[in-house]
């Protein structure tokens, strides 16, 4: 399979040198992204656009390589293509047939030929040619340039020939690892998890911290859903998961602080701590998920307030989107479901919280409250690439693991939906439920609790780490099913 990726316009208007590093930069991405797929694969750079071929043949791997360039920022769109030599018009005429004769009979349809290069003819006699030739010859009911059934694609450059089979659109934007770094501020839900994924498409390289404000079954779902949204957008590029334990902050806002101004302290908290990690790292912007009024703390007064806690930038790529948009995004990019499952967590939550914080009252508020118990927090952060936190989570977990299911026994299939539907679990007198590993901590109490349940994934370490939490939470009736 040959691919011809056709990079995001704004790349194409940069000066030279921007341009060519931005090219050079998702080349990179491209091989990052498919080296497991297929470590042979070649990535060669043009001007305008890259070249992708594979050798690989099975229709499986090739989906998921489509798959994946459809979320690699940086790319507008991409064709699946036959190349050749460039030869006379009919020629280019045969190598048409060859791809869409048995398209064309009965139907509408147009030749589009975009060309580049020095050549004796012009795009519009290629396109008249072939198409006249293929009415004839095919069987086709007719040419229609504005409303066809079928499309007849070309490119010509210099003297190859491509026959464009299919256009495969991608999120377009930067490539990630070609601007700077940010570090994300994620509680799971539908806010943080978009403005993650905004700062990744632009082409910041995004890091993820996590405030654990007092619950093992949240930092778990937020967790998976940073290693989600590294692994579909951002696995070119290997980027930490922090995890800040919160409880005695929030614990000391709740004796020392006047309840109106709980909320805006906290997240001035945040802020420092968030400062004092994006510094360590060399980390250029701290982001988060905040948008105009959608809650007390968001106020444009309550804003400043909160903003001064720092020097850093803060940048808050949905501060005009409608909560709307913003879930209708998350459904779109697959976290909408994570955080509509994400589990609860005790936070500060004032009665009658203040929309108009003054700095000199909250600086008042701020002096009753212990900084050491923030530098605790600091101290006892965790720091792991996201692509091991999961597996290294799961690591030291020892849960009982069954190899046989009995009759009675039931197996929840926690894997994503895609993979239970491409691979589905089916055991002979077996009953196999479906239910995704980032809705089982919200679901499973619905459950039958007098059945067995085995909780089963493609690695088992899904399933352990969501077997420990559930056994901790007193539900005795499940264990881990690992087949032989």
């Amino acid at each position: 399979m040959k691919l011809i990726v056709k990079v995001f316009p704004e790349i194409t208007i940069k000066s030279r040198p921007v341009r060519k590093q931005f090219i050079r930069q998702l080349g990179k991405n491209i091989r990052a992204v498919l080296r497991d797929l297929d470590p042979e694969l070649r990535v060669d750079g043009v001007w305008d656009n890259l070249e992708v071929e594979t050798q690989v043949s099975d229709s499986k791997l090739l989906g998921e390589m489509v798959e994946r360039l459809s979320c690699t920022p940086g790319i507008a769109h991409f064709l699946e293509i036959n190349e050749y030599p460039l030869g006379d018009f009919d020629d280019v005429l045969e190598k048409c047939k060859l791809h869409f004769a048995d398209q064309l009979p009965g139907k509408i349809f147009a030749v589009r030929c975009k060309r580049g290069g020095k050549h004796s003819f012009s795009s519009v006699e290629i396109e008249r040619h072939v198409g006249s030739q293929l009415r004839q010859q095919c069987g086709a009911a007719g040419i229609d340039l504005k409303h066809p059934q079928v499309e007849v694609r070309m490119e010509i450059r210099d003297q190859r020939l491509f026959v464009i089979h299919h256009q495969h659109n991608g999120i377009g934007g930067y490539p990630l690892g070609s601007l700077e770094q940010t570090l994300v501020l994620m509680s799971g839900g539908f806010d943080s998890t978009v403005a993650a994924y905004q700062m990744m498409r632009r082409g910041l390289l995004t890091h993820f911290c996590f405030f654990n404000l007092g619950g093992r079954a949240h930092e778990l779902g937020v967790m998976e859903v940073a290693h989600y949204l590294w692994q579909k957008y951002g696995s070119s590029h290997r980027v930490l998961f922090i995890s800040v334990p919160f409880e005695e902050v929030v614990g000391e806002i709740l004796g020392k602080v006047d309840n109106s101004q709980m909320g805006v302290i906290l997240k001035r908290m945040m802020l420092r701590a968030a400062t004092r990690i994006a510094e360590s790292l060399s980390i250029d912007a701290l982001v988060t998920g905040e948008a105009i009024s959608q809650v007390s703390s968001q106020t444009l007064p309550n804003l400043s307030v909160i903003d001064s806690a720092t020097d850093m930038l803060v940048l808050r790529p949905l501060l005009a989107s409608h909560k709307q948009d913003i879930i209708d995004c998350a459904t779109q990019i697959g976290t909408a479901e994570f955080a509509k499952h994400m589990p609860e967590y005790c936070g500060v939550i004032s009665v009658n919280p203040t929309t108009r914080a003054k700095k000199p009252r909250i600086e008042h508020e701020e002096s009753h409250f212990d900084m050491a118990i923030l530098e605790r927090a600091l101290e006892r952060a965790t720091r792991i690439t996201v692509d091991r936190a999961i597996d290294q989570l799961g690591e030291d977990l020892q849960i009982e693991e069954v190899g046989d299911a009995l009759p009675g026994q039931i197996i929840l299939d926690i894997r994503h939906p895609d993979a239970a539907e491409d691979e589905p679990l089916a055991l002979p007198g077996i009953e196999v439920q479906t239910l995704p590993f980032y809705a089982i901590n919200s679901r499973f109490k619905e459950l039958d609790a007098n059945r067995q349940y085995l909780l089963y994934c493609d690695k088992g370490v899904m399933s352990r780490l969501h077997a420990h939490h559930l056994l901790s939470e007193g539900h005795a009736n499940v264990r881990v099913y690992r087949p032989h």
